[in-house]
């Protein structure tokens, strides 16, 4: 069983992060940054126009903090997707035109894609709504595993 970690790595994309914010962000656990690295994730420096975007973007959304802020410019000056799970985040994202996806996204494009098996992407859902950490909305979670449930087919554990 793949572990939940690595399955954003199966997509044929590249994963990014500033690289001030991954070292300030990412603490817990122990050697999580070095791990994600080693799976492909790629810490990157701003630009002038991208850190004055920041800070425009910062004044226009309140709610976002300044890696917020930053990881929103980053994506829209380079066009890319932004993923997230913050949802002032994802708001701020879809008013600026920014293509945004959550970790459930992430999951749903792996097993759409046949990078992961049923019973993987059953496990991660089932991982991620126990998480005690893990802020993500448990009725999308639950409405994935009950149209997994109701495919009816063994591997559910039924």
């Amino acid at each position: 069983m793949v572990s939940c970690l690595d399955i954003p790595f199966k997509l044929p994309c590249t994963f990014i992060m500033f690289g001030e914010a991954l070292r300030k962000e990412i603490i817990h656990p122990p050697g999580l940054i070095s791990e994600l690295q080693e799976k492909g994730l790629q810490a990157v420096d701003i630009d002038t126009e991208e850190f004055y975007l920041a800070e425009e973007l910062r004044s226009k959304y309140r709610k976002i903090s300044v890696y917020d802020s930053i990881a929103l410019s980053i994506a829209k000056s380079r066009g890319i997707l932004l993923v997230t799970g913050d949802n002032a985040l994802r708001q701020a994202a879809l008013k600026e035109s920014v293509k945004v996806q959550g970790t459930i996204g992430l999951l749903d494009s792996v097993f759409e894609k046949k990078l992961i098996g049923r019973m993987e992407y059953i496990s991660c859902l089932e991982r991620f709504k126990e998480h005690p950490e893990r802020r993500l909305p448990v009725d999308e979670i639950e409405k994935r595993l009950e149209m997994e449930k109701r495919k009816g087919d063994d591997a559910y554990g039924d």
